[in-house]
């Protein structure tokens, strides 16, 4: 069984600045949550969706970023080997997001 793991950042960018920005970023996101040390990482978007799958420790770990106009929505679905660590990864996804979503 999973535990969901959700985050919703505002912004006020618009929603084509913020996918924008996110594509950009999302490598930051990766290491910054250390997910460049897991066995295996995809990533895809389709429209304003980004779904990603990453393995580590024999787990799966797989989310969705929806992108909207004035917020986006970070869902990753941990497993329950990782749920211990549930509060952390929200609050990395949280401070990791918003720093890609800043005015600049």
């Amino acid at each position: 069984m999973s535990t969901p793991v959700t985050v919703n950042i505002p912004h006020k960018l618009g929603r084509e600045e913020a996918k924008r920005r996110l594509e950009k970023g999302f490598d930051r996101v990766r290491d910054d949550m250390g997910i460049g040390r897991v066995l295996q990482f995809e990533e895809r978007w389709e429209g304003e969706r980004l779904y990603f799958d990453a393995a580590t420790m024999g787990q799966k770990i797989s989310g969705r970023v929806d992108v909207f106009e004035e917020v986006v929505r970070i869902e990753v679905d941990l497993p329950w080997f990782l749920a211990a660590i549930a509060d952390k990864v929200q609050g990395r996804l949280k401070k990791t997001g918003t720093l890609l979503l800043e005015k600049k």
